[in-house]
């Protein structure tokens, strides 16, 4: 353990408290095995003083002019450049991520800020003149109040700024609660919106585990959850938060698919499908980690696969060649390579073996090396269960309508890609495919700001997808005015049959 660890507080009312509570968690540095840092886990307490924040900050922050909302966004994209490389470290010291892939995740979230700065024209509600002798009809939208963000530890900026940048220009405030695993980087984002001119109260951040997370889908004062999680952990925050009245979208697991057709550049495909399932480790929602090779796919592919997976560099973030770093805990490698295991057990070809991998100078981190499976079936748990890891599994068959057949009877629905050189492949491909979000020669489909992020089937629960327009949608209700302003004239007295549009 390092001489000095540091610790890390609530963020509330502005400002990192530095009181440490009865319960805390160990932060560790992935690379090295040693804890870096104590977070505090909140208690009920904590999270009544939060939500008691927001809901003060609330009253006045709804009543800001949209305008000066929108120049807060501004100020805080500004800072999120100048910070950036900052940001980055603190995410890979926490995470394990590799620099340059942590920078790529707050650039991605950086959209999200972008999308935000454009939210006096989302805003924007409708107007119908005369639609009775008169009267006329209008829509508003409005913020809901007190919103919370439940987030996972593999996206420790991007995903939080898939939320709250949204919610807050919409008029919301909001109350964040991060992973436990790598909480700085949040803390840090709240920092840098105060420092670009948001009100104390209007973000605050609360650490812990499951007793915050309950904390906040029952409190009286939240209007509405967002989180992304396992698919577990995202039933159990929709049905509660449901249950208590909320507004909810909540975004579960994965098993994402990509098909390689023989009639794609398979050179390209080998590269595509070594960066969407080793990238971050495997630690992505949307990583890849099913390959359906159609046809005489299979072989070529393997053998190009192989030899990219035997090239790359696997090491700690301060290595500036490692382009794979290590799982997050000791716990998350175990049980990728006891997925290893499994998978032999249940007689998968394994074409690559990571679990023997070595970092000089680093053995005591949590690194287990990129994987492959041959010949692996649907029914192989090795297949059906998310490994959130370095473990890529081929799947094998004999045409198009049986790749389909095999993404659409999985129940998750999060992403999907097709790599081919035929147009109708993949026009019937994007058709018929039961996934939220699709890629035709493009491995990893997360849409840009400006569309929506979600999936299908067991990775939602909730009829709302994150960011974009729905996620404006989600953030505000909206209230529908109808006017009328009588010229002098006098009342023609009570009429009690129902008003049509004729008068």
């Amino acid at each position: 353990m390092q001489d000095t660890v540091r610790f890390i507080g609530h963020f509330i009312g502005g400002a990192a408290g530095e009181e440490k509570g009865a319960r805390a968690g160990d932060v560790y540095d992935p690379a090295t095995g040693e804890i870096t840092g104590s977070v505090a886990f909140a208690d009920g307490e904590a999270v009544d003083r939060a939500v008691d924040d927001a809901s003060r900050a609330f009253e006045s922050w709804r009543h800001v002019p949209v305008s000066k909302r929108a120049s807060v966004m501004f100020a805080f994209r500004e800072l999120l450049l100048s910070r950036k490389q900052d940001l980055a470290r603190m995410i890979s010291s926490e995470h394990g991520k590799v620099v340059a892939d942590a920078v790529g995740e707050i650039d991605r979230g950086i959209e999200v800020v972008e999308f935000a700065c454009g939210i006096g024209q989302l805003l924007k509600g409708d107007f119908s003149e005369n639609v009775s002798r008169g009267v006329d009809t209008y829509s508003i939208r409005q913020p809901l109040g007190v919103v919370a963000g439940i987030t996972p530890f593999n996206f420790p900026a991007m995903v939080p700024m898939w939320m709250f940048p949204i919610a807050i220009a919409c008029g919301n405030t909001f109350v964040l609660k991060p992973s436990e695993r790598d909480p700085s980087a949040p803390n840090f984002l709240a920092e840098l919106f105060i420092e670009a001119g948001l009100p104390p109260g209007v973000l605050n951040v609360v650490h812990g585990d499951k007793v915050a997370v309950d904390a906040l889908l029952t409190h009286r004062d939240v209007a509405a959850v967002s989180s992304v999680g396992s698919t577990p952990v995202a039933r159990h925050i929709y049905e509660t938060g449901a249950a208590n009245g909320k507004r909810v979208q909540a975004l579960g697991g994965a098993k994402n698919h990509m098909v390689v057709m023989p009639d794609c550049d398979l050179e390209a495909a080998a590269n595509a499908l070594v960066s969407a399932g080793y990238g971050s480790t495997g630690q992505r929602c949307m990583a890849v980690s099913a390959v359906v090779a159609v046809g005489e796919a299979g072989d070529a592919l393997i053998d190009r696969l192989r030899s990219k997976i035997e090239k790359l560099r696997v090491g700690p973030a301060s290595d500036p060649d490692a382009e794979m770093g290590p799982l997050v805990s000791g716990e998350a490698r175990d049980k990728v390579a006891s997925f290893v295991d499994l998978g032999l057990d249940e007689g998968a070809d394994l074409a690559v073996d990571g679990r023997g991998v070595k970092v000089e100078g680093n053995e005591e981190g949590f690194f287990l090396g990129p994987t492959l499976f041959d010949r692996v079936t649907p029914d192989m748990r090795i297949y059906q269960e998310e490994i959130f890891g370095p473990v890529l599994s081929v799947v094998r068959c004999d045409s198009l309508d049986e790749a389909i057949a095999i993404v659409n009877a999985n129940p998750y629905g999060n992403g999907t890609a097709i790599f081919t050189a035929n147009g109708n492949s993949a026009r019937l491909f994007q058709n018929e495919v039961s996934v939220g979000m699709v890629g035709v020669n493009v491995p990893i489909p997360v849409p840009v700001a400006f569309y929506p992020f979600g999936g299908w089937k067991s990775s939602l629960f909730g009829d709302s997808h994150v960011y974009g327009p729905e996620g404006v949608r989600f953030y505000t209700r909206t209230k529908v005015v109808t006017s009328r302003w009588p010229e002098g004239e006098p009342s023609a007295g009570p009429n009690l049959s129902f008003p049509g549009s004729d008068r």
